[in-house]
């Protein structure tokens, strides 16, 4: 295993990260691997896009999140917001970009 994924594995088994949610939060807060699911895409599946979840609790805001599993339906929404001179779009495609490395290295088969 490397050891990213090891690491990042002792920091989500380790008793602090250990969370109780109401349910309602708990589905709240699978914006993005549902968004993965139902997009059909061909790699999608659901160990991989609860993975991607994975990543995207550690790494991104709720906000973040629920504008990242827009693009999942709107890809073209992802390029508007990348190229966008808005700072926090700016701002938000640099937190998303880190985000996308992670889950692609985390994630990976």
């Amino acid at each position: 295993m490397k050891p990213f994924k090891m690491a990042v594995l002792a920091l989500c088994m380790s008793p602090l990260a250990t969370v109780s949610l109401p349910v309602s939060e708990v589905h709240a807060a699978k914006t993005i691997e549902r968004a993965c699911v139902k997009s059909e895409r061909k790699a999608a599946s659901k160990p991989l896009c609860g993975c991607i979840q994975d990543v995207a609790d550690m790494m991104l805001s709720r906000s973040d999140q629920k504008t990242a599993a827009k693009f999942f339906d709107d890809p073209h929404r992802a390029q508007e917001i990348r190229q966008s001179n808005n700072s926090s779009h700016e701002k938000f495609w640099l937190r998303y970009k880190e985000f996308g490395q992670t889950a692609a290295t985390f994630c990976r088969g």
